[in-house]
């Protein structure tokens, strides 16, 4: 485990002396993390990064050679390094368990804890959670695109830097990747290490069908051949086939092979005839090679014979939407031990914040389980499942439902009470599965690629009034 202390912006540390010199050191205050929308890639999102995040929290402590360092920058007086030299964080944390779906400007996190300290944990809080829920994100809509086909995440030499490949990895497992290439997140969170060999291989040996051979006997259960060094149906796939049944006679099936280029629908669907022709119908097909969502949906309606997808590039780097748009802005300061809501205003209202300390709820019909809407309300807030629940949108109030047949489940559990840890993160395959069964309680315009439905998240009677008293104040 890495100290990531230092993992911060300037402004953070120059906030933190600010208020440490303005006698402002122990004021409790509150921050929310939330994310807002970039359009389409974005409509919903999967929550990812909270593991990294409490290991960060945990061990959270400047070095005396961070002290030295900014020491040296001589903008900061002893008396404040000093205090940095002690610092623990000792507030609360809560956030939307991983695998959850999730919508923009739902509050993922909630941070309370003197703003000295929860100053200082934005940067770091923003970069793991951000990239991590980004990169499952996307991996959900490639998983979804493939229609129950097994996708497997091959990203790791295209990624950022070694964290983005690794984390990214165990980000595209959650959001159901069926295993990834790097052996290393494969170690660190038990989960499936996946690969064959590359064209490499093949160029290496005298001729394809030598290097096929080879690669059969040191792998006979587990042989996939990729095809497309040279002549993917002249010569791939027909010295495939001479290895398949060689490995027959030894008592072994093969996995199939493995497209990399050309025609992926022309060339799965000649492959597959000559495979079935040649005695092999189990044989899969595996394709990789600049695919994504959209690719690997044009595909399947196309038909392609296809029945693994290996996708790289596009997915680890989220190569259209780089970037998930998360935010951590303070939404209230306590005065003797009450919460005082603050509002950040803007001309975009995009950029409007949510004021107070809140809670989130998804509803659910009470019949068939799908979620109805996600309700952001006050801490203070209670409800009764029993008495009917009207719901407005927050921006066109006069947009109302009112509920008579559902459950309401809160979202956010405690990661960290009064500085200690009391939350256990599920083993990495355990969270993949609860992605799968959130997403199910969804229905599909919700999940659509395109032009997805607008999924209804709407504040309390109480918080929409509270937000809209304080922005007339500030008008005045």
């Amino acid at each position: 485990m890495r100290n990531l202390t230092m993992m911060t912006d300037l402004y953070e540390l120059t906030m933190m002396y600010g208020y440490f010199k303005s006698g402002m050191r122990d004021q409790l205050a509150t921050f929310d993390m939330f994310y807002r929308s970039k359009g389409d890639s974005t409509h919903y999102a999967i929550m990812a990064g909270n593991e990294q995040l409490m290991d960060y929290i945990d061990d959270l402590h400047f070095t005396q050679e961070d002290i030295s360092y900014l020491r040296a920058l001589n903008i900061f007086d002893e008396e404040f390094l000093r205090e940095l030299s002690a610092f623990r964080f000792h507030g609360d944390i809560q956030a939307v368990p991983e695998g959850t779906v999730v919508f923009p400007n739902e509050p993922l996190i909630r941070v309370t804890a003197p703003i000295f300290e929860a100053q200082l944990i934005e940067t770091a809080l923003l970069n793991i959670i951000n990239h991590q829920t980004l990169i499952a994100t996307k991996a959900s809509r490639v998983v979804q695109a493939a229609d129950g086909d097994a996708v497997m995440e091959f990203g790791l030499r295209r990624a950022q830097g070694p964290d983005a490949g690794i984390y990214g990895a165990r980000a595209a497992v959650i959001g159901g990747c069926v295993g990834t290439s790097n052996v290393l997140t494969a170690q660190m969170y038990n989960m499936p290490a996946m690969g064959t060999h590359a064209h490499s291989w093949v160029m290496s040996f005298p001729s394809e069908l030598e290097a096929f051979r080879r690669y059969a006997e040191l792998f006979p259960t587990s042989c996939l051949l990729l095809v497309d060094t040279y002549d993917t149906l002249r010569s791939g796939v027909p010295n495939a086939i001479t290895v398949f049944n060689e490995l027959r006679e030894k008592g072994f099936e093969p996995r199939g092979i493995r497209l990399d280029s050309g025609d992926l629908a022309y060339l799965s669907h000649e492959a597959r005839r000559m495979l079935d022709e040649a005695g092999f119908p189990n044989a899969g097909i595996c394709a990789s090679g600049d695919l994504d969502e959209n690719l690997v949906r044009d595909l399947k309606l196309q038909g392609a014979c296809i029945n693994t997808w290996g996708v790289g590039t596009k997915l680890i780097t989220s190569e259209d939407c780089p970037s998930l748009g998360g935010v951590y802005k303070l939404s209230a300061e306590y005065v003797n031990g009450q919460p005082m809501p603050r509002i950040k205003i803007s001309e975009n209202p995009v950029k409007v914040t949510n004021p107070g300390v809140k809670k989130l709820y998804r509803i659910y019909d009470r019949d068939n389980g799908m979620a109805i809407a996600d309700l952001i309300a006050l801490e203070h807030e209670t409800y009764d499942e029993s008495v009917p629940l009207t719901i407005y949108d927050p921006v066109n109030t006069w947009k109302s439902m009112t509920l008579t047949n559902y459950t309401m489940k809160p979202l956010q559990v405690p990661l960290f009470k009064n500085g200690q840890r009391v939350y256990e993160s599920p083993a990495l395959m355990d969270i993949q599965r609860r992605c799968k069964e959130d997403l199910d309680t969804f229905w599909d315009q919700y999940r659509r690629l395109l032009n997805p439905h607008r999924y209804k998240v709407d504040l309390s009677d109480s918080l929409w009034m509270l937000k809209n008293s304080m922005l007339q104040q500030l008008k005045r």
